[in-house]
């Protein structure tokens, strides 16, 4: 079971990878794939490195979690995001069976940055 202190410490891990990948030349976005209260993959956004406009944190934490955990089906993990995951994102998080998602950052955080959806 997961409680406000691990969610937390796992929404800091997100910002913190999407911190690294602004150092790396990278956007700001990171995201962590937790399932029975450790973290089993992360992905942060791959946009500029790989020029692909699907390269986002979120959707490269679940390729990595699925890859890990040996199935499409992520029934039972929590996606945390640095910021509000786009509708992309959200699609592939329920096609995945991803039953909650939180984020620290709203759209409304990003939009002066260029940075919402």
């Amino acid at each position: 079971m997961t409680g406000p202190a691990d969610e937390q410490r796992f929404l800091r891990a997100a910002i913190e990878l999407a911190r690294d990948n602004v150092a790396q030349g990278g956007r700001p976005f990171g995201a962590v794939v937790v399932k029975d209260g450790a973290i089993v993959a992360v992905g942060v956004n791959e946009i500029l490195a790989t020029n692909d406009p699907t390269a986002h944190a979120e959707l490269g934490a679940i390729r990595a979690a699925a890859r890990r955990l040996g199935s499409p089906d992520l029934s039972g993990c929590t996606v945390y995001a640095s910021g509000h995951p786009c509708p992309m994102c959200m699609a592939a998080m329920r096609m995945a069976g991803i039953g909650a998602v939180a984020y620290a950052y709203s759209n409304e955080d990003g939009e002066p940055f260029g940075l919402s959806t």
